[in-house]
């Protein structure tokens, strides 16, 4: 049996017995029919970074057809800010591969992302979906290469504090039951991630633990495995959606905001990359760090300060990225080094047997563990727009190949210590800065906006948007300006406390 398939929780991919990318029109109907589905749902993201839901009714053969066929009309202007009430009809059309069986609905529900499209019948320029798909494009046509992704999705679960087995304060890492507190949860997040066609890594605990006013916060995080750039940016936003919708149905508050309070750890959205060529990944040469990937670190260095625009889209995002709270403040990168940028994760890069020497029954794996090999962006955070995000980073790794001094760029942007103890002072002042407001990150991206919008990747109508939202913020002297001041933090969290 095809390995793909064998063990699958997405049970539309079971019952079907194919890979949800050879999906037709023919195969969802036929699950429909055979599974007493009664409902279809649309799904797609809209300018605040959310999925929208239009629910059908199943009322004959031919509405099913006519729906799957055609798609809808959606009012533009109410989902993109960019879209004028004059002219605002779009269209969404389902993408088959994405179909899932909605594990929330009382009614048997189906559910599908969609693709946008505008009067034209063409794929919505400024849409998130298609702006990553050009990036890809684009990425594939420089490089011959294909560019993949995964994501680490960080979040709060707040409830009322048990006050039994309490979990030592910012010591929550790995933590298990009974002094993590919501495992189960989180279990049950992922199992449901899974049958929605989500390729999940693992989960944890993360290091948030604290109490305040009677309520318990604790930070958990669900790692996905790397994939095509487009359907990782697919599988976190379904993600998100099915973590809220859970911990409504429990009573239970969630928040990807990236900061909740001083001292604490925020909560990021770390997108590990790789880039694969023929099936095999490039970013090892020899068991060491390949000149490909060094290149496409050297355009993420190059282009990160504008990249903020995409993942840190709101003012609590400028207080999670400073010093001492495992968050970048500087553009540099390292191995195994957490107060960097872009990390190279620890790889399997070493010569041993690990599993023969903890298993000393099993035979000689001879496992490839150059797959495995990644390089982890960790400025963005839980406010980021998915896919405006992972498409800036597939131009940020394509630019690295376009810059004649790019390996240049990455050695000089190197560093091997933890740049915020003192004794590396010198080395801290050689590195730029990231932006610090929303204001400053907009700054950042009207400058190098060029390289954005080349083989038309981002419009200049979504470029221009974007620097327009996060001027809007006046937020360019804030973090200086509240600093301490736990009252105005607390107003500011609650503002933006379910962004993303």
């Amino acid at each position: 049996m095809n390995k793909e398939l064998e063990l699958n929780p997405n049970r539309v991919v079971a019952f079907l017995g194919k890979p949800c990318k050879e999906f037709t029109k023919a195969d969802i109907v036929r699950y429909i029919r055979e599974n007493d589905i009664q409902m279809v749902n649309f799904m797609y993201p809209a300018g605040d970074g959310r999925l929208k839901t239009l629910n059908f009714v199943i009322n004959n053969a031919a509405y099913l057809d006519a729906i799957l066929t055609c798609g809808e009309r959606v009012d533009g202007s109410s989902l993109f800010p960019f879209i004028e009430a004059g002219s605002s009809d779009l269209y969404v059309l389902p993408r088959f591969s994405t179909a899932f069986l909605d594990p929330f609905a009382e009614i048997p529900t189906l559910s599908m992302l969609c693709s946008y499209f505008d009067k034209d019948g063409k794929p919505l320029e400024s849409s998130p979906e298609n702006t990553l798909r050009k990036a890809c494009r684009a990425f594939n046509e420089v490089t011959g290469m294909e560019f993949q992704a995964m994501g680490e999705l960080e979040y709060y679960v707040i409830a009322p504090d048990t006050e039994m087995f309490a979990a030592t304060d910012q010591k929550g890492y790995h933590e298990s039951a009974p002094y993590a507190k919501f495992n189960e949860f989180r279990t049950r997040c992922m199992a449901y991630i899974a049958q929605a066609g989500g390729q999940i890594k693992y989960g944890h605990s993360e290091v948030g633990n604290f109490t305040i006013d009677g309520m318990i916060y604790e930070q958990n995080e669900i790692e996905f495995l790397p994939v095509n750039a487009e359907d990782a940016a697919d599988q976190l936003m379904v993600a998100k959606w099915i973590i809220r919708n859970l911990a409504y149905k429990l009573g239970y508050n969630i928040t990807f905001a990236p900061k909740i309070t001083a001292g604490k750890a925020g909560s990021g959205l770390h997108v590990h990359m790789r880039i694969v060529k023929d099936g095999k990944n490039q970013m090892l040469e020899n068991g060491v760090l390949s000149s490909t990937a060094r290149r496409a670190i050297a355009g993420m260095m190059q282009l990160a300060p504008s990249i903020t625009s995409f993942g840190n889209t709101n003012p609590t995002s400028y207080f999670r990225l400073v010093p001492h709270q495992e968050a970048p403040t500087n553009v540099c990168w390292g191995d195994r080094n957490r107060s960097v940028l872009v990390r190279v994760p620890l790889g399997w890069a070493a010569k041993s047997d690990m599993c023969k020497i903890a298993n000393p029954l099993e035979e000689e794996s001879n496992y490839d563990t150059t797959q495995k090999q990644t390089v982890e962006m960790r400025s963005p955070d839980g406010s980021a727009d998915i896919y405006q995000l992972i498409a800036g980073l597939a131009v940020a790794c394509r630019y690295g190949f376009e810059l004649d001094n790019a390996l240049e760029i990455a050695e000089k942007t190197y560093v091997n210590v933890n740049i915020h103890q003192k004794e590396n002072e010198d080395k801290l002042k050689d590195l730029a800065q990231l932006p610090d407001s929303c204001e400053a990150s907009a700054d950042c991206l009207e400058k190098q906006r060029d390289v954005f919008e080349k083989y038309n990747v981002f419009s200049p109508a979504m470029i221009d948007g974007i620097i327009r939202r996060l001027r809007a913020y006046g937020d360019r002297t804030l973090r200086a300006d509240i600093q301490g001041d736990q009252t105005e933090m607390l107003k500011l969290v609650n503002t933006y406390f379910h962004c993303g």
